[in-house]
């Protein structure tokens, strides 16, 4: 079966200046193939996760709003980042290149418009987890033209979207941002994390209101939501759909629905395709079961009223942020006097804290295999996403960006679902001068630096192209063929769809001869997605003169 290759190409807009192929070969090396029908799996996703603030600037015109004016601390302000400079990427072909087939943006609701400061510097919501108005699009990021636009352009060349919810907490307390009702949140105690309850029924951190999730008594909508509605024009349309949607559900009116019906209109009027869950493990776990109903609801009236723009059948999609749950604990997390399935009617797969740690104390082998091992067992039918950077995490598997061609291929071969966060793929620096905490972590995406990362790029977008185009790669059944050189087999296989590859990692340079009998057939064409060479398994094996120390065997 052909799988369809995408010309790898450096885009021009991304660093303002042209690249000629014929001056880097590597870059023509890939070239189109047919179409073929490779259906898209969540298990085995591409996801791309940004920081929508710190990503690409599309609309320098909407760079401060609310009066976000303070003197900040070193990037934790708003930057500039955008959904329309998403969009430009999109529309690029940069997402495409890298072989990405799902992007993650951090949470584009509006949020508060004070700053606050936690012995970090003043810092303005940039990174969206501060909810000031569920119902609106930040200003600084856009507006929900500017999102539909974005998701339509994402889908027309089949990359699915996810946003980011939070339904555990609003924004902190500002001088611009008064305390909801205390029938909706509580202010206190904070979270000492030392059981289930001291994790769920608490505020995380001082001055972050909690969201009374537990409590199904009915609430009136906040009075400062009632006059920002007013004084916007749109109080009686919220108020009409929040009735219907109370009418029709059943609900009670409790804080949890509310946001739940907030959250869902971007499913019901967008399409997004799923929504990453932030602070899971900080909420009742039935909350996300209710939220699953809710939004694959509002998955089913948004292709019903939008036949022309379902992409497949596949179902809407939820990622949760357990904080430090591992692939090696199954299904179950332990609160040590209590453990919680999230997997149980709910999410389909969770992010996967334990990556890093066993990318840096094992083989490739001992990783991968032990990895097939759990996925085709105790979470079958179920996912992890795994990542080695991310926005709140302090310990990346690679902080000095030292190891980033081992980055790029451990993340991308291994069994699972992938995040690469943004500037994975650049070296974009995470270790910024005069930063505080994550800040570090969430600098602008390096467009200037990207004339001087190209080969790395190009690794990215071998890599990323392959798993996309090969299901195999990430859902199929791992079997290691052969140690030194190191080289194993992925095979998946869905109704009347089978996906086979071959794999070798760490092979020196020079001729090699590689047996591939337990897939390919005698005779057969095969081809180095990596390198472009067409080879023919003679005798069960092919001879590929090895330029560099990865092979990519797929059919011709």
């Amino acid at each position: 079966m052909k799988k369809s290759i995408l010309l790898i190409a450096i885009i021009l807009s991304a660093f303002s200046c042209k690249t000629n192929s014929k001056a880097n070969p590597d870059l023509a090396k890939i070239q189109p193939k047919e179409e073929a029908k490779t259906p898209f799996v969540w298990e085995a996703a591409n996801v791309y996760f940004l920081l929508t603030d710190r990503f690409n600037n599309g609309d320098i015109t909407n760079d401060v709003n609310y009066d976000r004016t303070k003197e900040i601390g070193v990037l934790r302000g708003f930057e500039g980042g955008d959904l329309k400079g998403v969009t430009q990427k999109i529309e690029d072909g940069y997402f495409t290149n890298l072989g990405v087939n799902a992007i993650w943006m951090s949470p584009v609701v509006e949020q508060i418009h004070g700053g606050t400061d936690e012995g970090t510097g003043v810092t303005y919501g940039f990174h969206g987890y501060w909810t000031k108005d569920w119902t609106n699009i930040d200003a600084n990021l856009g507006t929900k033209d500017d999102l539909k636009k974005l998701v339509d352009a994402a889908h027309k060349i089949g990359i699915r979207i996810l946003l980011d919810a939070v339904i555990n907490h609003t924004g902190p307390v500002t001088d611009k941002d008064p305390v909801w009702p205390n029938d909706w949140v509580r202010t206190g105690p904070q979270c000492n994390y030392k059981n289930y309850d001291n994790t769920v029924t608490c505020t995380l951190v001082k001055n972050l209101p909690d969201i009374k999730t537990e409590s199904n008594d009915a609430v009136e909508l906040p009075s400062q939501l009632v006059e920002k509605w007013k004084a916007e024009g749109r109080y009686n349309e919220e108020v009409t759909e929040l009735d219907a949607f109370f009418k029709t559900t059943g609900y009670p009116r409790a804080p949890r629905f509310y946001i739940m019906k907030w959250l869902s209109d971007y499913v019901k009027d967008f399409g997004i395709d799923g929504y990453r869950v932030d602070t899971v493990k900080h909420t009742e776990a039935y909350v996300w079961q209710e939220l699953k109903t809710i939004c694959d609801n509002a998955f089913a009236e948004f292709k019903q009223n939008n036949p022309k723009k379902v992409l497949d059948d596949t179902n809407f999609y939820l990622v949760g942020e357990v904080y430090n749950y591992g692939i090696s604990a199954g299904t179950a997390f332990d609160f040590g006097d209590k453990k919680v399935n999230y997997f149980d009617d709910a999410f389909n797969s969770l992010i996967n804290f334990e990556f890093k740690w066993n990318a840096a104390q094992q083989t490739y082998e001992e990783q991968f295999k032990n990895y097939d091992s759990i996925l085709n067992s105790n979470l079958k039918d179920y996912g992890v996403l795994n990542y080695l950077t991310s926005h709140d995490d302090g310990q990346p598997f690679d902080a000095n960006r030292e190891k980033t061609y081992e980055t790029a291929t451990r993340l991308l071969l291994s069994p699972g679902a992938t995040q690469i966060y943004y500037g994975d793929e650049s070296a974009r620096d995470l270790t910024i001068e005069g930063t505080v905490g994550d800040a570090t972590l969430r600098s602008f995406m390096n467009w200037n630096e990207m004339p001087y990362k190209q080969d790395l790029l190009i690794h990215w977008q071998k890599l990323g192209q392959f798993r996309r185009n090969h299901p195999a790669v990430g859902a199929g059944k791992h079997k290691m063929i052969n140690d030194t050189p190191y080289v194993f087999s992925r095979r998946y296989t869905k109704a009347d769809f089978k996906d086979e590859v071959i794999i070798g990692l760490d092979l020196p340079k020079g001729k090699h001869n590689i047996n591939v009998s337990s897939v390919f057939k005698e005779g057969e064409q095969v081809t180095d997605f990596y390198s472009g060479q067409t080879l023919e398994v003679k005798n069960g094996t092919i001879t590929i003169e090895a330029e560099t120390n990865i092979i990519l065997i797929e059919k011709q």
